[in-house]
This record gives structure tokens, sequence and C-alpha cells, in this order.
């Protein structure tokens, strides 16, 4: 291989849109179809690389024209670097881009997956010696009673038994419908995702609520509004249900400023949040400090569940897998090579870079 062959040539962007089985609400707002943005990279040999930008403009303020602009942008700046210096052109992202964080991770993306097609390996040896099989959670979106049951049961007969329930808008309704996840799923394990949308006495009074009713969720997602450390904390030390950071945690800074004040006792880790470098910072800082970790993302494509996947398979330090979008995406979870009908990500015979192209 000639040292051009590691030169990048040409950069695309195109979008990436799919339609969905059902709205993905939260309490913070609904993904009613997939609308991302694909970002191509192609290198002087042909090989290409490939990422996906997940802009969800109601939690982070990004948008879709914004970060298109912004990865053209970076796309002209990058042709005719060198795809080795993936790590310091990741450095330069983060100066420049840093308000968007969804390009960022696009490009970080494709620039590691062409860098592995290029090595022969699998992404997931650029973090770990070996490759861990991950069982996805399912996630039981904001709806009325006749949905969360419908969405329960088919999500069951599959061979699910971990269940992220959505909550957070209306709390009698969300008492309602955990109370049927634990009815239809009685040995299921029940995740709590308020996606901000608690306070610390309102999600208190929501746990004695469930309690009355013999239901102890096994984890707390981001109860009360991003910024509320204190409120994080004064949850994580009311209750022995761990507490998870997600919207606090969108850089390193933010999980720094986590483990000095005690506020959680897991991070939730998304690509969309940091991009796939500082990403795998987090994870490391995070285990360093003993506190456990959530793999997860925004609405995303196999594209970017999978590259997610390659992380938490390589890392091997994740507790909490949350990569199950591609079930949400009408036809996309049934052909996806690497994800089974029962939500197991096995990388294993993935010979080169992530192991999906876009069609």
């Amino acid at each position: 291989m000639t040292s051009r062959a590691w030169f990048i040539q040409k950069i695309q962007v195109f979008p990436l849109q799919a339609p969905l089985i059902q709205p993905f609400r939260t309490a913070l707002g609904s993904h009613d179809t997939l609308d991302n943005l694909l970002f191509v990279l192609t290198l002087a040999d042909g090989v290409k690389g490939y990422g996906e930008a997940a802009v969800a403009t109601h939690i982070t303020g990004e948008t879709i024209p914004a970060t298109r602009r912004n990865l053209q942008s970076a796309g002209r700046w990058l042709v005719g670097q060198d795809v080795r210096d993936a790590w310091r052109i990741s450095g330069t992202l983060h100066e420049r881009w840093s308000n968007n964080p969804a390009m960022i991770a696009a490009v970080e993306m494709a620039l590691f997956d062409a860098l592995t097609r290029q090595f022969g390996c699998p992404l997931w040896q650029l973090f770990g010696p070996r490759c861990r099989k991950l069982q996805t959670d399912i996630t039981i979106v904001i709806a009325d009673l006749a949905e969360t049951q419908n969405a329960v049961q088919r999500f069951y007969a599959k061979g699910f038994r971990q269940f992220k329930v959505k909550v957070g808008r209306d709390f009698d309704l969300d008492v309602a419908r955990v109370a049927t996840v634990r009815k239809l799923a009685p040995k299921g394990v029940i995740y709590l995702d308020a996606n901000q949308g608690f306070s610390v006495v309102t999600m208190l009074k929501f746990l004695k609520a469930l309690k009355r009713l013999k239901i102890r969720p096994a984890l707390l997602e981001q109860p009360v509004l991003r910024a509320d450390l204190e409120g994080l904390k004064r949850i994580s030390r009311s209750t022995d249900i761990p507490v998870c950071a997600d919207e606090s945690a969108r850089r390193l800074s933010d999980v720094e400023a986590i483990i000095r004040t005690k506020a959680a006792k897991v991070i939730s880790v998304k690509l969309m949040k940091s991009g796939l470098v500082e990403a795998a910072a987090i994870a490391r800082a995070a285990k360093a400090a003993g506190l456990k970790l959530m793999i997860s993302g925004m609405m995303e494509s196999p594209l970017a569940m999978t590259a997610s996947a390659h992380l938490a398979a390589g890392l091997g330090c994740f507790s909490y897998i949350d990569l199950d979008t591609p079930f949400f995406i009408r036809g996309h979870a049934a052909g996806h090579r690497y994800l089974s009908a029962k939500g197991v990500y096995d990388l294993s015979n993935i010979r080169k870079g992530i192991g999906i192209i876009p069609k």
C-alpha cells in the first residue's frame, strides 16, 4: 500500500432518513422519523469511511442545516489529510466545532471506519484485545397504556428482558405505565429514564409510589435538569437505586465534575454528545473513578449504533447497554447482520471497520 492510499481525497454529505414503527417520545420531545446526516469520506485508493450525525434539536439545540454546513466545512478542511492522523484531527474538530458534537461524531466515525478498513481490522480492536457480545435493553416510549402494553408484549415475545421506560411527562400515567411493564414482564429488569422531566421532590415521590406497588427500578437515568448536579446528588443520597447522568454528562469536563461532586453512580456515554475519541476517554475516566457505565445513543441508524457497540465491545466496561434504536426504524433491525432479533450485538465476524455500509 502506497503512502498516498491513506490520504483523504473526497467527502460527501447525504441525508439519512427512514420511517419509524412508532413515534419515539420522551419527556423532552419526540422523533417521528429518523432524520440524520450521512458523512462519507473516500481515501485515495477508493476505501470509504462512513459516519452519522444524529441531530436531536430538542435535546442539544443542534440543527440539521447547521450540522450539514459544518460537515461540509470540515470536509473541505479534511481533503488532503492523512487518515492516520485521526487523533490529531479529532482535537482540531473539538476546538473548531465544539458546539456541534453530532457533527464531530460523524466525522470521527468516518475517519476511524476508513482507518480500520485500511488497517484490515474491526473498529473494536482500537479499544481492547477482545470483542464482547452485548445485550441491549429496549425502550418503552411515552405513550398511552394500550400502546405501552402492545410494545411490552411485542418485545417480551422476542426475548427482551430489560426495559427502559421513558417517564417525566404525566406522573399518574407514568406510574401506571411502569406498573404495566412490571405486570407483563414480571421477571424483567426496569430502568427509568426521565430525560430531565422531574424535580428532586417529584422523583422521590415517584419512587415512593412505585414502592407501594412493590416495584423497584434497577436504574434512574437523568431525573432532573442537566445543570442540577446538586439535585442528582440529593437523589443519589436518598436512594440505593443507582442514578445515571446522561444530559448532565456531555463532555469529559462534565464527567469530571460529576466524579468530583459524587453526583451520580453511572455515566451514560453517547457518541453524539462527545464524539468517539472523547467517549472513550469519558469511559476510562469514569471506570477509574469507580463509576458504572451505560452505552447509549440518540435516534440513530444501525451505522452509529454499531459504532457505539464497537466502543463498548472493545472496552468491555459497560454495565448497561442501550443500543436499541434499530428496532424502532422500519425494516432496519431485520436486516442488521450483527444484531439479533432479541437484541444481542455480536461483532466478532466483522473483519474491517464498523462493518456497516449504509444503503
